[in-house]
């Protein structure tokens, strides 16, 4: 082909390209050994690289520090530069209670509280009910280096600078949450996107991280009797174009990151709603979560366009998978837990099931490899490692000694677990 005749690329995908661009420059950027910048990790996957990591802890064993956090939150921490940071909700008072919306920073060597930031006053007159197991601060924070993003949901989302200072509020995306919030905010080059799936509005948003305008909304109304979902967008590569995968009640759907224009999308069956975990992607194949009634595990090819139900569902699982906790992918095995504690080890590209096990207590923290083993955490506090591998193999079980619904934190040869009244540091030093 002679260059003259090559096609002339539109607006849309000029943009498309710096805006990729931007992205993996932002990522290198952000994303060192030492460092673990949103919810998941790095690679929003669950993935811990290098090693060694802790294997065996108690209460009082392997516990560098643990440090009394104020008021309550499932938002797991985040690190960057040898700072910890998350959210938590704190009562103060008043009939019914009103909550102050916070950030907190720590030093991750030493635990000293470093700054506390009140975001947003949620007043208790106007709250909404929310689960049993959610709280009012259940998203988990993102840093890209020099700004760290919040977002508790309906009640608003902010950028701070590292040392505290607020820089935008935003508080107008106003919808009617069902059991309150859940998903966290991603980052996509310059932007910030995050799902607001409530009892009467259903949509996508993407703003600019610098000002906390919006960029671009994508409704996506929900036929179906219940609405809600939970879920936090992950970014993907296909054919080399990027793809927004971001879980709906109803659907799961693929998103143009510039103009939030639908690439495509996989119907769910009538109980399509509640989606909680964050999907995985490897091997050409998209690992989605769609169902609250009846948990389904669906791997998706993601190249196709507009409806792909029938065309590009490669295998669906739908024994004993989880509605809460999100899988590992690791090499060719896929690791899901269910809420109430059957784990699986999955072969990714095909689906057959290597094995099943019965590990034990409910279910709601993300799963987590690192150095070979996975990591499964259970709410009253204990964690069972596993070793990685098509057999079953316990290597332990490790008792922490409070509940615990947050994912972990991994930087500097350490976890960090957020318990329901502290936060510990686990490892040797």
């Amino acid at each position: 082909m002679k260059p003259s005749s090559l096609p002339c690329p539109s607006l849309a995908q000029f943009l498309l390209l710096i805006a990729s661009f931007a992205f993996v420059i932002g990522v290198v950027a952000v994303a060192t050994a030492e460092d673990w910048p949103e919810f998941r990790g790095p690679t929003g996957q669950g993935l811990v690289p290098g090693g060694p990591w802790p294997t065996v802890w108690s209460a009082t064993n392997a516990v560098v520090w643990k440090q009394p956090i104020e008021g309550k939150g499932w938002s797991s921490p985040i690190v960057y530069k040898g700072r910890l940071y998350l959210t938590t909700a704190v009562s103060i008072g008043g009939d019914p209670i009103d909550h102050s919306l916070r950030a907190v920073a720590l030093d991750a060597q030493t635990g000293q509280l470093l700054w506390t930031t009140e975001v947003f006053r949620q007043a208790g007159k106007t709250a909404a009910k929310i689960h049993s197991k959610n709280g009012h601060a259940s998203p988990t924070p993102i840093c890209d280096g020099t700004r760290l993003y919040l977002h508790f949901g309906h009640q608003g989302t902010a950028a701070l600078d590292l040392n505290g200072k607020i820089l935008w509020q935003l508080t107008d995306l106003k919808y009617i949450p069902v059991y309150g919030n859940g998903g966290s905010p991603a980052l996509v080059a310059d932007m910030l996107v995050f799902s607001c799936d409530g009892e009467d509005q259903q949509f996508l948003i993407a703003l600019d991280k610098a000002t906390g305008t919006t960029r671009w909304r994508m409704d996506r109304k929900c036929d179906l009797e219940n609405k809600q979902a939970f879920s936090t967008p992950l970014l993907i590569e296909v054919a080399g174009q990027q793809q927004i995968i971001s879980p709906a009640a109803g659907a799961i759907i693929a998103y143009e990151p510039v103009t939030g224009r639908e690439v495509w999308r996989v119907r769910a069956p009538p109980d399509g709603y509640s989606n909680v975990p964050r999907p995985l992607s490897g091997h050409g194949l998209v690992f989605v979560s769609d169902s609250a009634d009846k948990p389904r595990l669906l791997a998706i090819r993601p190249d196709g366009r507009g409806d792909v139900t029938d065309t590009h569902v490669a295998w669906t699982d739908t024994s004993a998978l989880g509605l809460t906790a999100s899988p590992v992918l690791v090499g060719e095995e896929l690791y899901v837990i269910s809420d109430r504690g059957v784990g699986t080890c999955l072969d990714a590209k095909t689906g057959k099931i290597h094995w099943r096990q019965r590990i034990g207590g409910d279910y709601s923290a993300s799963l987590l490899h690192a150095a070979g083993h996975i990591y499964f955490q259970n709410e009253d506090g204990v964690a069972a490692v596993v070793k990685a591998s098509k057999k079953f193999e316990l290597v332990s079980k490790n008792d922490l000694g409070e509940a615990v619904l947050a994912s972990y934190a991994a930087a500097d040869g350490a976890f960090f677990i957020r318990g329901e009244r502290h936060l510990f540091r686990i490892g040797s030093r």
